[in-house]
């Protein structure tokens, strides 16, 4: 697909309002002039997240959080950028334009994308339609036992794969489905010895895995009889990563549109026994253990969640993982505990057993993130020995180490140093001095030959880690510079291959001064909305948080001083230096700018012809 302009991406902004769609997801008041609510992006109990209808942005004063309603739909709904303008133009009736749609690479990746959608979509519904054939009476007969009413069914798209090798591959065939795509969407499985294609889903109950706008991305069978595996997943794809999905969550959504708590569970079947039963806020992993991506989107949507597992020891052992998963998620307001059933059950059978009520408690009960992190740390010890006390007290460190700065370190902290008789000042000594030393960027000395007012350029810092508080480059402050004043791109050299290319900056430079070019973009937030996802992203957003002391009418002649100093710059090395430093960065696995290679290839021939 092509790129969104940005005169449309400014109509747009111009004609919605953003207390309107902060609205519908959080509760506003009237403040004044501008309207505040609780913060959806962290937990507080006092409002610090404002809303300008004027300024038509939003600012949480507790966390950070900023932006216009691009971004509140990308971080609150989990959207890309393409998505989130796609549903504020679909509020109000716009069909969003592209440039060079009529490109045929464009119009061949829009094609396949539409392809996996619709064909994604035809699969489910012809196991929803087999599910009512005579052929799905035993699957009938399993779901009538674990006692799905037809309405949790039809929440779920529950489904039925038909007894048969090629079932639905002939159906997609006439359709004018190609082989080669359903094998690529993990609908067909092909053998490389014979080169035969079959369905990858015969003779189960499919269960369709969806995305946050209910769109089918994959699928999950369960066996009616004996063969293995038990359960089966759909491979990646194009749309599909199981480390990101949740199945369940959609749901979850639609059936509560305020959820406070998510209950991560193993399967499919406990998600819908579960829903079965009232309890709606149920979520399964897809074969994989709880990622950081899974408990990211989570905790965008909820304030807490509880890991569910089995009493075993392979539950105790999964539980673990998750933990270590969590730690680094746990900012003060969110809430993680861990529930462990009786051995032998899983929540499909307890809830069944005891009821939802029950079930319920047992969430309400479950562990503390703290408490399970103290008994884990002290299981098999005995405290009152002074060697088992030592690596108790070494192992909860070594957790805290991976907790954000916050009330809830602070506490874990005390809480240890109560059960140990240890102080707790000691033991912040201890993770202080475990610390590794930061990385200090050495001043150079201002050099001879700067124009006047600049200062020489710090040695480049690609062979070491970049600290975010790391003092810029002179390359990182005219980078701070565009994505604070996006407009400043015209005051720059239409030619390129003028800055150092040694600089770590140098390659992210370069595409920002081309995507502004190309788009003419007058926000940095729209700007950043593109590289949302990538580390380039959370570079530019590093430069967006530091403070920009210039003020506002010296900034164009600021950014033009900059370059006359690379240009400088640049005229007084070498081609061979040049060369040698373009050479060593590619060497080295960094990967070149488009304009870094161009000019790589420009010293290549002068360098020839000098021979």
């Amino acid at each position: 697909m092509g790129q969104i302009p940005q005169r449309f991406i400014d109509d747009l902004l111009a004609r919605v309002d953003v207390v309107e769609v902060v609205g519908e997801r959080v509760q506003l008041k009237k403040a004044g002039r501008n309207f505040s609510g609780l913060c959806p992006f962290h937990q507080e109990k006092t409002p610090s997240f404002t809303v300008s209808q004027d300024k038509q942005f939003y600012h949480c004063f507790g966390c950070g959080a900023h932006g216009n309603a691009l971004r509140f739909l990308m971080e609150y709904d989990n959207l890309r950028f393409p998505e989130a303008v796609e549903q504020l133009a679909g509020r109000l009736g716009m069909e969003v334009p592209r440039e060079g749609a009529d490109d045929p690479r464009a119009q061949a990746r829009e094609r396949k994308r539409q392809e996996g959608v619709n064909l994604l979509e035809l699969a489910a519904s012809f196991f929803r339609e087999r599910l009512k054939m005579p052929e799905a009476q035993a699957a009938r007969a399993y779901l009538e036992r674990r006692g799905l009413s037809p309405e949790v069914q039809a929440d779920f798209g529950i489904g039925y794969a038909p007894d048969a090798w090629e079932g639905l591959k002939r159906h997609l065939g006439e359709r004018g489905v190609p082989e080669s795509v359903q094998v690529e969407y993990g609908l067909l499985v092909h053998r490389e010895d014979s080169g035969r294609t079959y369905d990858r889903f015969r003779d189960r109950v499919i269960f369709p895995i969806r995305d946050f706008k209910g769109r089918t991305i994959a699928f999950g069978g369960r066996v009616l009889g004996d063969a293995k595996p038990k359960y089966l997943n759909s491979p990646e794809s194009p749309v599909f990563h199981k480390g990101r999905e949740l199945y369940g969550l959609y749901e979850a959504r639609q059936a509560n549109r305020q959820l406070e708590r998510l209950v991560i569970v193993e399967g499919y079947m406990d998600v819908v026994a579960l829903a079965q039963f009232g309890i709606r806020n149920a979520v399964a992993t897809l074969g994989t253990s709880t990622s950081e991506e899974h408990l990211q989107r989570l905790f965008r949507l909820v304030g807490e969640v509880v890991f569910c597992f089995d009493g075993d020891r392979a539950g105790r052992q999964a539980a673990s993982r998750a933990l270590e998963t969590v730690l680094p998620q746990m900012i003060d307001g969110r809430q993680a505990r861990f529930l462990f059933l009786p051995e032998g059950e899983d929540p499909d059978t307890l809830v069944r057993r005891e009821g939802p009520e029950a079930f319920e408690d047992r969430i309400t009960c479950a562990s503390p993130l703290s408490e399970f992190l103290f008994e884990e740390a002290g299981r098999g010890r005995d405290l009152a020995r002074v060697e088992d006390r030592e690596r108790f007290a070494t192992t909860v460190l070594k957790a805290l180490e991976k907790l954000p700065e916050g009330v809830l370190k602070s506490l874990l902290l005390g809480e240890l140093a109560k059960r140990t008789g240890v102080e707790a000042g000691r033991f912040q000594a201890l993770m202080k001095a475990a610390e590794p030393a930061p990385v200090e960027a050495e001043a150079p000395p201002p050099m001879p030959d700067a124009p006047p007012g600049e200062w020489g350029e710090p040695a480049p810092e690609a062979a070491t880690p970049r600290r975010k508080d790391a003092p810029l480059t002179l390359l990182g402050r005219a980078l701070q510079l565009l994505v604070h004043e996006p407009a400043l791109v015209a005051r720059l050299p239409e030619e390129g291959g003028w800055w150092p290319a040694e600089d770590p900056d140098a390659g992210l430079f370069g595409e920002v001064i081309r995507l502004l070019r190309a788009g003419g973009y007058r926000s940095g937030q729209v700007l950043l909305a593109h590289f949302h996802g990538r580390p380039e992203g959370q570079r530019l957003a590093e430069l967006v948080r530091r403070e920009l002391p210039i003020p506002r009418e010296v900034r164009g002649e600021e950014l033009e001083g900059l370059v006359a100093h690379f240009r400088h710059q640049h005229q007084q090395r070498s081609p061979q230096s040049e060369f040698e430093a373009l050479l060593s960065k590619e060497r080295n696995g960094e990967r070149l700018g488009r304009e870094e290679k161009q000019r790589l290839n420009e010293l290549v021939l002068t360098l020839s012809r000098g021979r």
